[in-house]
């Protein structure tokens, strides 16, 4: 095997690993991105292929682990309007910590379970 030489190869290769477990528990996805500027956070039901909803905080006044907490429970309600109650939560390689820990914690306290 190939070890990975910079941090967005070692992510990509985590991220390989959680869309496979997440893919295989057959609910619908919360996918997890980070950009410099945002968080962004989808529900994606993988047998229709179709993105259910999202959220982002590119509109959020709060910045760090507030905005992903804000964006959390936003996307738990929007989950809930559709009717989803059970997801599978796919971090896409990022470590669990900080804004994803918090944008997770903040779904599961609004209704979701992982």
């Amino acid at each position: 095997m190939k070890r990975a030489k910079n941090k967005y190869e070692q992510r990509t290769a985590r991220a390989v690993k959680t869309h496979t477990v997440a893919k295989k528990s057959g609910r619908p996805r919360l996918i997890v991105f980070r950009s410099n500027r945002a968080l962004y956070a989808h529900v994606m039901d993988d047998a229709a292929g179709k993105m259910i909803c999202g959220v982002s905080t590119l509109t959020s006044k709060k910045t760090g682990v507030e905005a992903a907490t804000e964006a959390g429970t936003a996307l738990a309600e929007l989950a809930k309007k559709s009717k989803i109650d059970k997801i599978a939560f796919d971090r896409n390689g990022y470590k669990y910590h900080g804004q994803v820990k918090a944008l997770a914690d903040a779904a599961r306290e609004a209704g979701l379970t992982f």
